[in-house]
């Protein structure tokens, strides 16, 4: 399966992403460069833009480094706390609110790409 042509992606390769853990990126999606974070949970990736809904900062306390409480991605910023199965913000400033997911299409070889939605 070849990534949608149409779409302005990046590609990824899965052995870059340890089983469990948060990764982040910078990359280019939509034409521009772009810090994400992606997470991998066995065969299922999620990914999503590194920025904090509450006030529009990176989540990383460091380029890449991120704080993880009882499973759950916070921000280094102001403590919201997120969960890694849908983005959802479950305790801080902007509780209910979601980080701004993004498409995860697996291409079967290794190889992942990572786009806007349609």
């Amino acid at each position: 399966m070849a990534p949608d042509e149409s779409v302005n992606a990046s590609l990824i390769r899965r052995s870059d992403l340890p089983n469990g853990e948060i990764v982040g990126k910078e990359v280019d999606i939509g034409g521009e460069r772009d810090a994400i974070i992606i997470h991998r949970d066995g065969d299922r990736v999620s990914a999503w833009r590194n920025v904090c809904p509450h006030q529009g900062r990176r989540l990383d306390y460091a380029p890449g480094k991120f704080l993880i409480d009882r499973g759950n991605l916070v921000c280094a910023a102001h403590g919201a706390s997120f969960r890694l199965s849908d983005g959802r913000c479950v305790a801080g400033p902007c509780i209910g609110e979601r980080l701004r997911a993004l498409v995860v299409q697996d291409l079967g070889d290794g190889q992942i790409v990572v786009s806007e939605p349609p």
